[in-house]
């Protein structure tokens, strides 16, 4: 839980930061159309930013396995779909969105693992 804890927080940093490169650095550098799906990725990533840190925080406070798991499975997701975002929107590599859904299914998935795991946990 203590990795989910500190990948939550300096996920928090990396997604502002890069939601403030995207702002700055590229508004000139990109089209519209690239820019607004680089601040879908950066929405995306600081939100399961938090979300890392809930699933640490829900572990530690109901020893919930199945939320650490939950946790894990978010952070694919947020380096798949964001990530994924952030590289195509760099590199132009449109092939790069075909990968994207894949990461929004396991952030799905992560949620639905938590809230399983709350479900079981909670009294």
């Amino acid at each position: 839980m203590n990795a989910l804890l500190t990948l939550g927080a300096l996920n928090g940093a990396l997604a502002v930061m890069l939601g403030a490169f995207g702002a700055h650095g590229l508004k000139a550098r990109v089209s519209p159309a690239d820019l607004a799906i680089w601040e879908t990725a950066s929405q995306y990533h600081f939100y399961h930013a938090l979300a890392l840190l809930l699933a640490g925080l829900l572990a530690r406070q109901f020893s919930a396995g199945a939320a650490i798991t939950a946790g894990w499975v978010m952070f694919a997701g947020m380096v798949v779909f964001s990530g994924s975002l952030y590289v195509l929107v760099l590199s132009g590599q449109r092939w790069l969105g075909a990968i994207t859904p894949l990461g929004g299914v396991a952030l799905i998935v992560g949620w639905l693992m938590l809230a399983w795991a709350l479900f079981r946990s909670v009294d």
